[in-house]
């Protein structure tokens, strides 16, 4: 069972995050961590995500379970959990080592769009542009050429670095072709030479990115963090890399300003 589950909002429409940048969390009664059990409470979130009817949650949640919306305590009745928001795209990765999963959620209904990053992590013990979201290849990476956990982590905290490091982006394992979709920006063009440095932090003297929460999943070569933007009015922010032969390939983002306009 789930211990948390983190879901943020981002678009600049709304921000949900439950214990982490994005996203809430679950409360686990399970004795050690399965992918079963992931994949049971995350097909469980999107299933009460859809019809907006958390008691769908009642089966993977333990009793005392936690609920973050950008980073603050809330109850789940008054989340956008509650709202019914039919999905046109969705992504789970497992982290079994952590015990967690990331969602990505997209709704592209005109009247109400959301894009949501969930993180719905398990205690052991007890707009982006849909079109091309759904362009980009999120296969399995072949068992050998899988980047280690370590390398993935340090990719990604390469990236978060960057605004308070000035050598963190040589750091930065680039790679190219690279995408980046970033509320309803999208950096690629479907070209060889597409590359995720444009827009990249000039300003290196800023506040660190902090309370990074991690999801690793070596098999998507994936690294979710959810974090803290200090140095941007303090917002919740997701930020998903996958590796490809130890180089970025995609770069998704997230930031939630609690109904802010999002801006350095």
């Amino acid at each position: 069972m789930a211990s948390i589950i983190n879901i943020p909002l981002v678009m600049g429409l709304l921000s949900v995050a439950p214990h982490a940048v994005c996203g809430h969390p679950l409360a686990s009664l399970a004795t050690s961590c399965n992918r079963s059990a992931l994949v049971e409470a995350a097909d469980a979130y999107i299933a009460a995500q859809t019809v907006g009817n958390i008691s769908l949650l009642d089966q993977v949640v333990a009793r005392d379970w936690q609920y973050k919306e950008n980073n603050k305590n809330r109850d789940a009745r008054g989340g956008v959990l509650s709202k019914s928001l039919g999905t046109d795209h969705r992504r789970t990765n497992f982290d079994v080592v952590a015990c967690a999963t990331y969602s990505e959620v997209i709704v592209s209904d005109p009247a109400n769009p959301y894009v949501i990053g969930t993180q719905i992590r398990h205690d052991p013990t007890d707009g982006l542009k849909l079109e091309y979201v759904l362009q980009e290849n999120w296969d399995p990476i072949p068992e050998g050429k899988r980047d280690s956990r370590d390398v993935i982590k340090a990719a990604g905290d390469a990236h978060l670095d960057m605004w308070s490091n000035a050598a963190a982006a040589d750091a930065v394992p680039w790679g190219m072709p690279c995408a980046r979709p970033e509320e309803s920006a999208y950096t690629g063009k479907g070209r060889p030479d597409d590359s995720c440095k444009t827009g990249i932090p000039s300003n290196h003297s800023q506040a660190p990115n902090t309370w990074r929460r991690y999801v690793i999943d070596e098999s998507m070569g994936l690294v979710s963090i959810f974090c803290v933007w200090n140095h941007m009015i303090m917002a919740a922010d997701s930020h998903e890399s996958r590796l490809e032969g130890g180089q970025l390939r995609y770069i998704h983002t997230m930031p939630g300003c609690g109904g802010q306009r999002c801006s350095l």
